[in-house]
């Protein structure tokens, strides 16, 4: 999942009306914000993540989706999502 950074505004246009209306400045480039990061992984954080995955393992529904998509027909495959959907309220 990746952050996707919105376009600019254009330009001013120096008049009180319009779309573009405005007191022309230059405009100068803003350092990221902090909360810009979360959600990031670090390799710290994967490491984390990771170890705990291992000694833990899957949740049961987790273990019979991965069943599901292991047979590899379309119709299981279908009934692996709407079980995660099910679930999970999304998938």
């Amino acid at each position: 999942m990746g952050k996707t950074m919105k376009a600019g505004k254009p330009e001013s246009s120096g008049l009180a009306i319009g779309l573009n209306k405005g007191f022309i400045v230059t405009r100068r480039e803003m350092a990221p914000k902090p909360s810009h990061m979360k959600g990031r992984n670090s390799k710290r954080n994967m490491l984390v993540k990771e170890v705990i995955r291992e000694v833990v393992g899957y949740a049961p529904y987790e273990r019979r989706m991965l069943e599901l998509i292991k047979i590899g027909s379309a119709s299981t495959f279908k009934r692996s999502l709407k079980l995660a959907k099910r679930r999970l309220g999304t998938h």
